[in-house]
């Protein structure tokens, strides 16, 4: 447990305590607009199938233009890039609640969502970049490197747990509308406090030349692109497929908490296994370094893969809260597994790309899989959504188990510090920003 401590201590060390604050407060319009947006369009039309347009127009924007904005982090450093999609995704947020509010046709409603959705700053993978990238510099060994993940994941995790409780909370004193003008103000203030941090100009970017410096884009000598190694591929599936297992989860709680003749339930059953899910994804930081990524991604996997089985005979309120909230612990580990392996994988000048690609591919599997598994659950009841959960864990599973892992860093995969990081943001000690 010291131990433990001691390694969260030497991440704020780098990152001063500010910034995980900021970061968190940040990311939580993510989690915030989705639900959010379903609610309200959904209470201002009187139509769940409209709701479902925008909120996929939403979720489809988020995925096909996230990488977009990693590209560009990477190119022109996360400042400039956060503060302007933090800017346009507060005008948009605001704008989708006055369109919803003045019964705005279906059509124009849901370009408002894909562009909200397209706007999303991502602060998440962002900001797991702006702190993987501070160990790096710092010279951190792997267990720091290793809690940045944990507690990064943890964030994640909290936001997307507290996100839907929010948006629920407000509907429940006020309206949506409160909500999502609540999302609007949080990425407009602390998405902007989060590019502005001094810790931004470890991620200034890496300008693309074929010689003279910085961190290059093709092979050298080459003039062709790296691709990045095939367990980049593998992870992004494995990804893809978490996100299945969550829409699938979701899916299915509701169906069974709507038979059981309490539907509201259902999102506090949700977010029990939200809460055991960032608690473990914490204490992941604690394991030695003989576990590596590999043993950890193949644990990870198989855990969800046994865990999520018994949610086919689930049939009571209780066991499914039971049932639920044991399977939470798998969740997380293999989220943080992932995004460390991508880290691992993929060279410093693309990692924000790649984190993106990654968060991207977790939205689409859980949007996806939501559409599948809502028509699945009418069909055949809760089981048939949960069915899809588990049929994505195997498919995990077996991805753990074929893929081949570098057992350490590839070689392109070093940091190599771009021209424009090269002022000093750490210090000799890696604590620089202790006291901001």
């Amino acid at each position: 447990m010291v131990g433990t401590v001691n390694t969260y201590r030497r991440v704020i060390a780098l990152t001063g305590p500010l910034l995980p604050l900021v970061s968190f407060l940040a990311r939580l319009p993510v989690a915030m607009s989705q639900f959010g947006s379903f609610l309200l369009v959904a209470q201002t039309s009187g139509s769940l199938a409209t709701a479902g347009v925008v909120g996929g127009a939403l979720s489809l924007g988020q995925v096909v233009f996230g990488p977009v904005l990693g590209w560009l982090a990477d190119r022109h450093g996360q400042r400039s890039v956060v503060l302007t999609a933090a800017a346009v995704n507060a005008v948009a947020t605001a704008a989708l609640v006055a369109g919803a509010l003045t019964h705005l046709a279906t059509v124009p409603l849901a370009a408002i969502g894909a562009l909200t959705g397209a706007s999303v700053p991502l602060i998440g993978p962002l900001a797991r970049t702006r702190s993987v990238a501070l160990a790096r510099r710092a010279k951190s060994d792997e267990s720091v490197v290793g809690a940045v993940h944990a507690l990064e994941g943890t964030l994640d995790e909290v936001s997307f747990v507290f996100g839907p409780a929010l948006v629920g909370l407000a509907a429940l004193l006020a309206h949506p509308a409160v909500a999502l003008g609540g999302a609007a103000g949080l990425v407009a203030v602390f998405g902007t406090v989060y590019a502005l941090h001094p810790t931004a100009a470890v991620t200034a970017g890496y300008p693309r030349t074929e010689s003279g410096g910085g961190a290059p884009a093709r092979g050298r000598g080459t003039g062709r692109r790296v691709r990045p190694p095939g367990v980049v591929y593998a992870v992004r599936g494995s990804l893809a497929l978490q996100g299945a297992m969550f829409g699938a989860c979701q899916a299915g709680i509701t169906a069974l908490t709507i038979r059981l003749g309490v539907p509201d339930q259902a999102a506090v059953v949700y977010s029990a296994m939200g809460v055991v899910s960032a608690a473990v994804g914490l204490s992941l930081g604690a394991l030695p370094a003989r576990f590596g990524l590999r043993l950890r991604w193949r644990v990870a996997t198989g855990a969800a893969l046994v865990l999520s089985v018994p949610l086919l005979f689930t049939d009571g309120l209780w066991p499914l809260y039971a049932v639920v909230t044991v399977l939470g612990a798998a969740y997380a580990p293999h989220l943080i597994t992932a995004f460390a392996l991508t880290e691992r994988a993929v060279e410093p000048a693309r990692l924000s790309t790649s984190m993106a690609f990654a968060a991207s591919c977790l939205v689409a599997g859980q949007a996806t899989a939501l559409v599948l598994c809502g028509r699945l659950a009418e069909w055949y009841g809760p089981a048939g959504a949960f069915a899809v959960a588990v049929g994505a864990a195997a498919l995990c599973l077996t991805l753990a188990l074929v893929t081949r892992v570098p057992a350490a860093r590839t070689p392109t995969a070093a940091f190599v510090p771009g021209p424009r990081t090269a002022s000093p943001v750490s210090g000799e000690n890696g604590a620089a920003y202790a006291g901001r």
